[in-house]
């Protein structure tokens, strides 16, 4: 039986890579994560796995979804072996981006990393989070 799905959020500056970076490239290597919680959980991503695309600092809002499209492997931006990169393509944006607002606000999304630990630049995600941010996205605003 193949592994079921994982889902995850990963974290930009739109400054830096945004959305429609991502959306122009077709597809991008996630580098830079020098932080060992979320170095990990670039390491438990498999191949098909989905992310909630995300918007820090400026915006800080949920924008799109994308997809493993490779496991990780050696950061090609250091030669420091301790560090990895994940390829991603993107899936398709959200019917409407959700802010971080808004997810603090919904009582289920309560115990959610991002609302907990909301500087880990690559967390999980539960399947039940994933889709209530989906329902979110499909709704108005509040």
């Amino acid at each position: 039986m193949a592994n079921a799905r994982k889902y995850w959020l990963i974290k930009s500056e739109p400054s830096t890579y945004s959305w429609d970076d991502l959306v122009r490239d077709g597809w991008t290597y996630w580098d830079g994560v020098r932080n060992y919680e979320a170095r990990n959980n670039l390491r438990k991503m498999s191949n098909g796995d989905h992310a909630l695309f995300y918007h820090s600092v400026r915006g800080t809002v949920v924008v799109g979804i994308a997809e493993v499209i490779r496991e990780h492997y050696q950061d090609p931006t250091t030669d420091d072996e301790r560090w990895c990169a994940v390829d991603f393509k993107p899936v398709r944006p959200l019917g409407r981006p959700v802010r971080l607002k808004e997810i603090k606000k919904n009582p289920r999304l309560a115990d959610m990393v991002l609302v907990r630990r909301s500087r880990l630049s690559v967390c999980p995600v539960t399947r039940h989070e994933f889709r209530a941010v989906l329902a979110m996205a499909d709704k108005g605003s509040d």
